[in-house]
Parts: C-alpha cells; structure tokens; sequence
C-alpha cells in the first residue's frame, strides 16, 4: 500500500459521498458513464443490470434515491419502482430515464410519484441538476461541489438565495 502525506487541511481525492444513488440500466456503458460522473461529484454510486437486481440491492443497502432506466430486464424502471413502493417504509426519491417518453408513460411516471422523466440519451448536466433537486426536495439542500471542470465557477448557496443577492 503506498500512502502520501498531505498538509493539515488539505483536501483529500476521494469526495465524501453523503448521498446514495442507485443507477438502474440494463446497459452497462451508461450504467458506467453515469457511475463515474456522479462519484465525480461526491455522491456514492451503486450500480444494477435490471430492475430486479436493484430491489435487492435497495433491501441490503441505505439507499437515497433511484435513477432507473425504464426498459430493463425482469422489471422495468416502472416495476421496480412498484415494488419498493409496496415493500419500503419510506418514500424513495426515484427519477427514471427513457427514449421514449410517451404521454402514457408520464402519467404512469407520475402516477408512481417519480421526481422526474429525464430523456435518453441523457445530459450529465441535467442528471445531476434533477438528482440535486430531488434530493434537495427529499433531504433538504444537498451540497453539490462545484464542477471540477470549471474550478472557477461560484460554489451554490446552501441556504436557498441566489448568487449575488438575486
């Protein structure tokens, strides 16, 4: 094991992942793509091929929200969703991910009492904004470390107000 000393204060690589986010798809580029963005970010990923593989998942782990692709193996994102729904003593902040976002789908979505449809493929920016905001609505203000491709961007205010006073 190779360790290196770091000056009191200094911050660490590794970010502090306070919050869970299982990510549900049967394709394992996007599964991995979205993994490495939002532990990027500071959030703990845990990653499932299907829909059934992610309600195990969600029995063992502390989990703080889904992000589920809605055509899957064995259950979709929908189904899955169902079944945490029956079984969970707590309401779990989901999104769900489609390519095909029909009218029938968002009401079926909504119905369900998803945070939101995000269509596919999907944006990285807008991923982590309707994560940041379903967990914000669940657990109150998450932090969102600035974006370390742009280091020179203003940290968001923690206390609801806007930059610069606004």
């Amino acid at each position: 094991m190779v360790s290196e000393a770091r000056p009191a204060g200094a911050p660490t690589a590794e970010p502090d992942p306070r919050f869970t986010v299982l990510v549900a798809d049967d394709d394992r580029g996007t599964r991995e793509a979205l993994a490495e963005v939002l532990a990027g970010r500071g959030f703990r990923p845990v990653l499932a091929a299907d829909g059934g593989e992610a309600v195990e998942i969600v029995r063992v782990e502390l989990i703080h929200l889904v992000l589920f692709d809605m055509h899957m193996p064995r259950l979709t994102g929908l189904e899955a969703l169902t079944v945490l729904r029956q079984t969970l003593p707590r309401l779990l902040p989901a999104v769900l991910m489609t390519a095909d976002a029909t009218t029938e789908l968002m009401r079926q979505a909504f119905q369900a009492r998803v945070y939101s449809v995000i269509p596919k493929p999907v944006n990285t920016n807008i991923v982590l904004h309707t994560l940041s905001g379903a967990l914000a609505l669940e657990y109150g203000t998450p932090p969102l470390p600035p974006d370390p491709n742009h280091p020179g961007a203003p940290p968001r205010p923690t206390d609801g107000s806007r930059p610069n006073g606004e």
